[in-house]
């Protein structure tokens, strides 16, 4: 299934100021996995996104999407393979109505007003939200309008999904939600996050970057566990993986307590 795979050989990219945010970049994701891309503020996280939906295109190096190497030419193609999701749901919903933000990707495909209809219902649905089809989208909640920006991806029926901090400013509910929705999604998952439980939860793989650069790739259960690698790289384990000092403070007492009542220490 090449049009899952995500190539990238010696990416570069640099803004007209002449910023050189990605730094020889290279990587391959094959169909089904879920990657996790951290790293700290202005590592280039976003900036290495944008590429794989063709917003922006390398200064130097190849990038290859699907059966499409990234080309201008190609531009079509790549984005009917790759779902992007932005960090600001604002940036995708722009339509009077939840339902015609949804559709306006399957319209501007040529499909049927039937099929269109079709997918519109099922996309809302899987995001929980069929009640609010005829809602503005500026009326919704944070959580609500992270959902619409989903379904509007997930109406397209994308091979690869591309999402850029997707659990920011989301309550825990709605945290918790989007999580077992992610897991649902069956074709490759590529998640740019500061969220590293998130990441432990969703992603088997992660990609660290630091300063335009990738320093490790492998297991996300051992790269978030590599207190060294996380703190050259500007990060901090996840929540769930660092020792809780209540706790370990409880059980000092505990054995404290234990060893004076047997008299072993006065």
């Amino acid at each position: 299934m090449s049009h899952h795979i995500i190539e990238a050989q010696d990416l570069h990219y640099s803004y007209p100021d002449g910023t050189h945010v990605i730094k020889g970049v290279s990587f391959r994701i094959t169909h089904g996995e879920s990657v996790a891309i951290v790293g700290a503020n202005g590592a280039g996280k976003s900036t290495l996104l944008l590429h794989l939906n063709g917003y922006l295109r390398p200064t130097q190096g190849t990038l290859r999407i699907g059966d499409y190497p990234l080309t201008k030419r190609n531009l079509k193609s790549v984005r009917r393979t790759v779902g992007m999701v932005f960090q600001e749901p604002d940036d995708q919903l722009f339509m009077p109505t939840v339902f015609d933000d949804v559709a306006f990707g399957p319209l501007n495909l040529g499909l049927p007003l039937t099929e269109v209809e079709e997918r519109v219902i099922n996309a809302l649905e899987t995001v929980g939200m069929p009640h609010l089809r005829d809602k503005p989208p500026y009326k919704l909640s944070g959580g609500e309008k992270r959902s619409a920006a989903i379904a509007a991806v997930l109406s397209m029926s994308p091979d690869i999904l591309v999402m850029d901090e997707p659990t920011s400013d989301l309550d825990p509910r709605a945290r918790r939600r989007l999580i077992e929705l992610l897991k649902t999604f069956e074709h490759t998952k590529i998640i740019a996050t500061h969220d590293l439980d998130m990441a432990v939860d969703i992603c088997e793989r992660t990609i660290v970057i630091y300063e335009g650069r990738i320093t490790a790739d492998g297991s996300t259960l051992e790269l978030l566990q590599d207190e060294t690698l996380l703190e050259r790289s500007g990060l901090e384990k996840p929540l769930g993986m660092q020792s809780c000092p209540v706790c370990e403070s409880n059980e000092k007492k505990v054995i404290k307590d234990g060893l004076h009542s047997t008299g072993r220490r006065r």
